[in-house]
């Protein structure tokens, strides 16, 4: 029986040996192909293969012991992950994914019934709340039965909704799930809302409204946005809660088309940048370095990317720009020289460092490199709000600084919008109080702009670039 248990082990750990070091989804399953488990990865070869690594936790170890065999779904994104990973557990029911959860346990994406629909995350305890109408039947009356299944496929007792077949809510148009992970969904919704924004509050109104201030509200009730347009918001999140983003992507590229044949050139790019967001989700935060052994511990750190960006030149001859990229990788922020990137300055004449440092971050953004966690320009205000103009244009939302400095560039002036302190705070301490940090930055990317601008200036001729 041990030699088997063995033998089983190494089979395991030669198929996992295939798996590919992207995000998705895996399945064990036991001799007769039944699911036992259901779990999400950012890199499934890393993920699957630290299931073979006995932990001591009897559950784990419990299920190992009956695992016969493991498959995996590949997917492009860490939220397609988590959003197939929670339809294909409403699909199968396994038996280590619902073990010891109760209802309080699984939360639900929700889409209300107003002009204009708000997305709600809402355990299933809320939605049991929720007034029902079938015949006269009252929902605080329902009794949940393991061998119904309900009209969203869920026979589960401990899964399964207050809906039954011909029933509808008179709150909710739509709802998603179930998910394990509140915060995840939390996460997952903020990625969304930053591409599709829409109105959160249960005010019919944005006046004193935050969200609407940073633009992650496209203002209904303020006649920002059309209902037509404001449903399209929606759509587009509904479609990626179904597991629809290619398709979503190809919707929206001909939607685009038909706005540049209009001559309708801004609705045109602002459908140009969701696709390219959508194109470019960054996700990583949702399971990144996460233990996920049937019981999720807590996040661990993550890997945290700052951008630095400086310009030189002579009186606007042979001018060109740097990124240098620092991260946490190796424990402390070091230098990453792998991601630094160089830029010949192309469409600028004369003196015009902002120009200069538009046509950076314009070329920048265009190219598929991971983004960053914040971006430091070397300028001041003037700098700041042309790059917040960018990162609007692109459908980004990532913290900017200017750092302009003194004559001997000892005295460093921090410009950065409000919204850029509050989403810093890592371990409670603010990256920008950092002058150490930011000096050090800021000085490589003067160092690697110079070492560059030297090296054409002394070929007399401006040579090719990124």
């Amino acid at each position: 029986m041990f030699m088997n248990h063995i033998k089983g082990h190494i089979k395991l750990k030669d198929k996992i040996k295939k798996f590919p070091k992207a995000p998705g989804v895996y399945f064990f399953k036991d001799k007769s192909g039944k699911v036992l488990y259901i779990g999400k990865a950012t890199n499934l070869k890393s993920r699957a293969s630290s299931y073979l690594r006995s932990d001591g936790r009897a559950n784990v170890d419990a299920m190992m012991d009956k695992v016969c065999d493991i498959k995996f779904q590949e997917t492009d994104t860490v939220l397609e992950a988590l959003i197939l990973e929670a339809n294909l557990i409403k699909k199968y029911q396994p038996k280590y994914n619902v073990m010891g959860k109760d209802d309080k346990s699984y939360a639900y994406f929700v889409i209300t019934k107003e002009d204009f629909p708000r997305i709600l995350i809402l355990r299933k305890t809320d939605l049991m709340k929720s007034p029902f109408r079938k015949r006269g039947l009252n929902a605080s009356k329902r009794v949940f039965r393991g061998d119904l299944k309900n009209k969203f496929g869920i026979s589960n007792p401990s899964l399964a909704l207050p809906f039954q077949k011909g029933e509808k809510s008179k709150e909710y148009s739509k709802i998603y799930g179930p998910y394990t992970s509140k915060q995840q969904m939390q996460i997952a919704l903020k990625i969304m809302r930053r591409i599709f924004p829409f109105h959160n509050r249960t005010e019919k109104s944005e006046k004193g409204c935050l969200s609407y201030q940073v633009g992650l509200c496209p203002g209904p009730y303020d006649g920002a946005i059309s209902k037509t347009d404001y449903k399209k918001n929606i759509r587009g999140i509904r479609m990626i809660l179904e597991g629809k983003r290619k398709s979503l992507i190809k919707k929206l590229e001909k939607e685009m088309k038909e706005y540049s044949a209009r001559h309708d050139f801004e609705h045109a790019a602002e459908v140009r940048n969701k696709i390219f967001s959508l194109k470019h989700i960054q996700d990583i935060a949702l399971i990144s370095e996460r233990d996920e052994k049937s019981q999720i511990s807590n996040l661990k750190s993550q890997i945290f990317r700052i951008e630095a960006y400086d310009i030189s030149n002579i009186s606007g001859e042979f001018a060109v720009g740097s990124m240098v990229v620092f991260d946490n990788s190796q424990g402390s922020f070091e230098p990453n020289k792998n991601e630094y990137r160089k830029f010949k300055i192309r469409t600028i004449k004369g003196a015009n460092d902002v120009g200069m440092m538009r046509e950076i971050l314009k070329r920048r953004f265009k190219n598929n490199w991971k983004l960053p966690d914040l971006i430091i320009l070397d300028g001041g205000k003037g700098h700041v709000n042309m790059g917040e103009k960018i990162l609007k244009d692109f459908g980004l939302r990532i913290p900017i600084a200017g750092v302009a400095k003194g004559p001997k560039r000892k005295n460093l002036e921090l410009s950065s919008p409000r919204r850029t302190n509050s989403e810093l705070r890592m371990d409670k301490k603010n990256i920008l109080k950092n002058k150490k940090l930011l000096k050090q930055i800021t000085d490589e990317a003067h160092r690697f702009a110079i070492r560059y601008h030297r090296k054409l200036r002394e070929k007399g001729l401006i040579s090719g670039d990124s």
